[in-house]
C-alpha cells in the first residue's frame, strides 16, 4: 500500500497489505493507518512529549539485549527502537514539519560530508585524525549559518539527558580536545586521592551538602581515569552491577536451599557465601 492510498473505511478490521516497495514504506503505511481515522486510540493520542519515556525505555531494553547472544531478541529490540524513530517522523510529517525521507537525506549528506577521507580526497593517519576532522567539520557546519551566533562552547553538543557517567566522560573528552587535560593517567590518579581526602573531611565535618559535592568530584575524577585507561565508565559500572546482582542472587539460592531466609543470616555467614560464589 503506498502512502497515497486512502485508508480503509473507519471501523474496518482489514490490515494494510504489504507494499511492493521497500519494507520501510510498509512500516510507514502501518503507522499512518494506526494514526488515521479508525486507527488505534492509543497511537492517535501520542505526542512527541508522551513518546519520550517510550524512547528511553526501548533504548535501555536494546542495551540489555546487546549484552547477550540472543539474536532474535536483538532484532526485536532494534525494531522497537526503529518504531520510535518512525513514530516521531510520522508526527512531524502530520504537522508539516518534515518527512522521514528528509531525515534520511540529511543523514546521508552528513555521513558523506563528515567522512571526506572516504568520499573525498582528505588523507588521515588513524582514528585521531578522523575525530579531529569530524569536530572541525561540525564546527564549520555551525558557523555556516547566515545569522552570526554567539561563540559556541567547546563542550557544546553533549546532551544534558545522557546518563551521568556517560555525560561526564563525553564532557571530559570535549575539554581534552582543546588542550584542557592531564598529560597522562598520573594526573587523574592523584586527583582521586585528593578528592577522597576532601570527601573524608566533609564527612568528618558532618556537612551533608559538602559530602554530596565532594562525592560528585570523586566520581568525576574516577570517570576521568576511566577515560585515560580507555575504559567506558558507563559500561564498566553496568557490568559491575550485573556481576554483583548475579552473585547476590546465587547467595539467595544457596541460602534458600538450606531452608533459611536471607534476613536471618549474620553478616559473617553472608560473607562466607559471597566468597564461595566468587570462587565458582
Amino acid at each position: 500500500m503506498s502512502r497515497d492510498t486512502p485508508p480503509p473505511p473507519e471501523g474496518s478490521a482489514t490490515p494494510p497489505t504489504p507494499s511492493p516497495g521497500p519494507v520501510i514504506d510498509h512500516l510507514r503505511a502501518i503507522l499512518a493507518r494506526l494514526r488515521g481515522p479508525g486507527g488505534c486510540p492509543w497511537d492517535r493520542e501520542q505526542t512527541l512529549e508522551t513518546l519520550k519515556p517510550c524512547l528511553i525505555e526501548e533504548c535501555y531494553e536494546l542495551l540489555d539485549v546487546m549484552d547477550t547472544a540472543a539474536c532474535d531478541a536483538h532484532a526485536e529490540e532494534l525494531g522497537d527502537v526503529l518504531l520510535q524513530v518512525l513514530f516521531q517522523a510520522q508526527l512531524r510529517e502530520e504537522r508539516g514539519d518534515f518527512t522521514l525521507d528528509e531525515v534520511a537525506r540529511r543523514l546521508a549528506a552528513k555521513l558523506i560530508r563528515r567522512h571526506p577521507h572516504v568520499f573525498g580526497e582528505t588523507q588521515v593517519n588513524g582514528t585521531a585524525d578522523v575525530l579531529r576532522n569530524w569536530e572541525a567539520i561540525k564546527k564549520g557546519e555551525r558557523t555556516g549559518n547566515a545569522e552570526p551566533a554567539a561563540p559556541r562552547s567547546a563542550l557544546a553538543g553533549v546532551p544534558a539527558a545522557l546518563p551521568a557517567l556517560l555525560r561526564a566522560q563525553r564532557v571530559q573528552a570535549k575539554a581534552s580536545r582543546v588542550g584542557f587535560d592531564w598529560p597522562d593517567s598520573a594526573g587523574p590518579r592523584q586527583k582521586i586521592a585528593e578528592e577522597l581526602a576532601e570527601l573524608e573531611a566533609a564527612v568528618a565535618a558532618q556537612d551533608q551538602r559538602a559530602v554530596a559535592d565532594e562525592m560528585g568530584d570523586l566520581l568525576f575524577s574516577v570517570v576521568n581515569l576511566c577515560r585515560f585507561l580507555k575504559v567506558d565508565a558507563e559500561t564498566a559500572l553496568r557490568d559491575c552491577t550485573a556481576r554483583f546482582s548475579a552473585r547476590f542472587q546465587a547467595i539467595e539460592r544457596r541460602i534458600q536451599a538450606e531452608g533459611r531466609d536471607l534476613r536471618d543470616c549474620t553478616l559473617e555467614e553472608l560473607d562466607r557465601h559471597w566468597e564461595a560464589v566468587k570462587r565458582q
